[in-house]
């Protein structure tokens, strides 16, 4: 179930809900196969779940190059924008790290910077920076490059 909490004392957050427990554990596993049937394993799990951004990120890590990781991660990125405003979230308040079910959303995003710097879009790249210290400053306020 996803929620916004909303609190006198400053901006909402909100929570997105984790993938479903079986593609966690297929994901998982995944890592510890071979460079081939990690990367298929992990397609299954994004044809399976593709509004989920989680088995995007994954996807993001294994691409066969960085042009490939920043497709991935921009699709996941995208999928969590969706599901962040599905649950409530009305482009501000924050998207902790510390939420298990955000996570996949904001790996993607990190994701997204860090490609997006090695192909030369640093414009994007700080968009992504700002927007990840937005979301969760404990997490990413002024510790990324």
């Amino acid at each position: 179930m996803s929620s916004v909490s909303l609190s006198g004392s400053g901006p909402g957050e909100t929570v997105l809900a984790p993938l479903d427990p079986r593609a966690t554990a297929d994901l998982e596993a995944a890592r510890l196969l071979e460079d081939h049937e990690r990367r298929s394993t992990i397609v299954a799990v994004v044809m399976s779940f593709p509004k989920h951004s989680l088995p995007w990120a994954e996807l993001g890590d294994v691409g066969r190059d960085r042009v490939e990781s920043y497709a991935a991660y921009r699709v996941g990125y995208h999928r969590g924008l969706d599901a962040l405003r599905a649950a409530g979230w009305r482009g501000s308040g924050y998207v902790r790290w510390s939420q298990i079910g955000n996570r996949g959303f904001l790996r993607c995003l990190e994701g997204l910077m860090k490609a997006a710097s090695e192909i030369g879009e640093s414009d994007e790249a700080q968009r992504c920076q700002t927007f990840l210290a937005q979301l969760d400053p404990k997490t990413w306020g002024g510790q990324l490059e």
